[in-house]
């Protein structure tokens, strides 16, 4: 590792997936030595063309002040953190591991307490906003932990997002998150539903699309897929098959907290049909296609008035 100037702070990036890398290229700045290190290497040169150090193995995070994750879920970042030659065993007394990941709020607060053993601080930290927005570094950033340690990272987090909430103690962060997330996976549900049905009974695809996204039935979720749906891409958003944690964390808190969710749960057993019906590595919107074939219509532009 190169030598670091006294007045700039070490900052490490573990993971520069689809959202990781544009996180990390917002954090290049005169006054961080970035060090970055993920499995997938695609992005080294470009990090490296901006002035962040590559390093193999997580070894290249061991003198880092603050450690940002950005990985694919819960097993990851129990890996990285507790796994063999983990950050918890190499990092220094005082450090800060921020998860900007989605995980389980119960393996977030083990985490919390297992890294404050260490002498290690925690915020959970997720990040809402698709790729284009984690590139604009104009994310929501979510976050749970000591508040002083959240003034501490807030200069960083504001290069990466222009909506930085501080949410409360540990694990608020991955509930806030879970909320928005929950929310925006019933809405997609509902336009599985919805939207084969209005076929059926013999409506325009393309008008139908138009009156609910000039109307009230509009969402973020509407927005995004149904133009992707009527063009029948199913591969511009987040997988099902990943998505599907939030559900499962929802329902263990539910059981947990003996807090009833009907709505939700409607809404899950329709991303397990479609899962079951083998597009879990389609987005959101093939969930369209489970009602699609179950009433033998296609919610598309072309030849609207030609069932399937």
């Amino acid at each position: 590792m190169s030598a670091v100037n006294s007045d700039r702070t070490i900052v490490g990036f573990v993971g520069l997936g689809q959202m990781g890398k544009p996180m990390a290229l917002n954090l290049v700045h005169p006054d961080t030595d970035l060090h970055v290190t993920s499995k997938v290497q695609d992005a080294y040169p470009e990090l490296q063309a901006a002035g962040a150090t590559t390093a193999d193995d997580l070894a290249g995070m061991a003198d880092a002040h603050i450690v940002f994750l950005s990985l694919p879920g819960t097993a990851a970042v129990l890996d990285v953190l507790f796994g063999e030659s983990g950050l918890a065993s190499q990092l220094r007394p005082g450090s800060i591991v921020v998860d900007t990941s989605t995980m389980e709020h119960g393996a977030t607060m083990d985490i919390h307490a297992r890294l404050a053993a260490a002498s290690i601080e925690f915020l959970d930290a997720p990040v809402s906003g698709m790729q284009s927005r984690a590139e604009a570094g104009t994310l929501t950033v979510m976050c749970g932990g000591s508040e002083k340690t959240f003034e501490t990272v807030k200069p960083w987090f504001e290069r990466m997002g222009n909506n930085i909430l501080y949410m409360g103690e540990a694990g608020s962060g991955q509930l806030t998150k879970l909320v928005n997330q929950l929310l925006f996976d019933i809405n997609c549900a509902a336009l599985a539903e919805i939207l084969p049905m209005s076929r059926r009974m013999g409506l325009d695809p393309e008008k139908i699309a138009s009156v609910i996204n000039s109307g009230t039935g509009r969402s973020y979720a509407s927005e995004f897929f149904l133009p992707r749906i009527l063009a029948r891409h199913f591969s511009d958003g987040y997988p099902l098959k990943a998505a599907y944690k939030d559900l499962v964390s929802a329902a263990e808190l539910g059981a947990r907290h003996c807090i009833p969710m009907p709505v939700l749960a409607a809404a899950t057993a329709t991303y397990q049909m479609s899962l079951l019906a083998g597009h879990g590595t389609s987005d959101k919107g093939a969930m369209t296609r489970f009602f699609e074939d179950m009433l033998a219509v296609q919610f598309s532009a072309a030849a609207p008035h030609t069932e399937k």
